[in-house]
């Protein structure tokens, strides 16, 4: 497994980092016990994922914490967060949220906490009440970085990131970003990097990625958009071009290897409830950059999409 540093934050991860929400939450919603999910993160780790991402709202907190028992505390980096969508939260919130995220975990302190899924609307409040809390306990060693995730799935243009790039409070940030949707290349990352804030990659592959079906329908519909060329993206074999002899091994491999070496990404995320799944991905991550002709031509494909999220 490949590391990186971890942008102003100087800690080193790996470039993979193991989601434990999105669909599958550790496979806790397709039907996984708990002893099943607990496996995946020790399998992660067998892999030498170091960097781990959950969240009081996935339901995983206490299953990570079990997975990386026995671990040492300093060899793993724990990303969790505070929802944020039920309307705007009083400072009180931060710590007390903090406090039940640490206990679920097993651990004194988390790596990253973020703001999760914070909406535009509420950014001002965020930065106004919330990241002094956050500081507070960031001085009291109960967290290393502070972070805030987009909710890309409304927000796929990525309005409420393009206003906390501007700010330097923000040591991470996890966005949206994919094959279908770059939009952030310009509009965040072009910042980020400037700035050296970390970031973290979701939705690498979600459903438009990993599924004909849903893949046709979704190039269907920006290409009845103008937003694709239709000759572009015709036919079911639209992205084929991708995996050939030196090239991609599937859409999946392409879609992480795509997200990977985009310039200023750190770590993309990845979430499974299955070990061979988990070595699939890892493998695509260890895996060098698609060919520039490959790259270039995604790029020219969907540059001007940016209301989708490939979910």
């Amino acid at each position: 497994m490949d590391h990186t540093t971890l942008g102003r934050t100087g800690v080193r991860v790996s470039v993979m980092g193991l989601g434990c929400g999105g669909p599958s939450r550790l496979g806790q919603s397709y039907g996984n016990s708990e002893t099943d999910s607990v496996e995946i993160v020790r399998a992660a780790l067998a892999h030498g994922v170091t960097f781990f991402d959950t969240s009081e709202a996935y339901g995983t907190e206490e299953i990570l914490g079990r997975g990386l028992r026995g671990e040492r505390r300093e060899s793993v980096v724990i990303s969790t967060k505070m929802s944020s969508w039920n309307g705007d939260a009083p400072a009180s919130r931060v710590r007390a949220a903090l406090e039940d995220s640490l206990r679920r975990l097993g651990t004194d302190y988390v790596d990253v906490y973020h703001i999760h899924g914070l909406a535009s609307s509420r950014y001002a409040h965020a930065v106004a009440e919330l990241v002094p809390e956050m500081l507070k306990l960031r001085d009291e060693g109960k967290l290393r970085f502070i972070g805030v995730t987009e909710t890309f799935s409304s927000d796929p243009g990525h309005e409420m990131l393009q206003q906390a790039v501007q700010d330097d409070c923000w040591d991470i940030i996890m966005v949206g970003f994919n094959i279908l949707n770059q939009s952030a290349r310009e509009r965040v990352f072009a910042t980020t990097r400037e700035k050296d804030i970390g970031v973290l990659i979701m939705f690498a592959v979600r459903r438009a990625l990993r599924d004909p079906a849903n893949l046709r329908e979704a190039l269907a519909d920006l290409s009845e958009r103008r937003l694709v060329e239709p000759d572009a993206t015709s036919g079911d074999g639209a992205l084929d071009f991708l995996i050939h002899d030196g090239g991609a091994t599937s859409l999946q491999d392409a879609a992480y290897r795509f997200c990977r070496y985009e310039p200023g990404v750190h770590v993309v995320l990845s979430g499974t409830g299955d070990a061979l799944h988990l070595e699939s991905n890892a493998a695509s991550l260890g895996r060098p950059p698609l060919r520039e002709e490959d790259t270039a031509r995604l790029r020219e494909m969907f540059a001007r999409v940016d209301d989708v999220s490939g979910n």
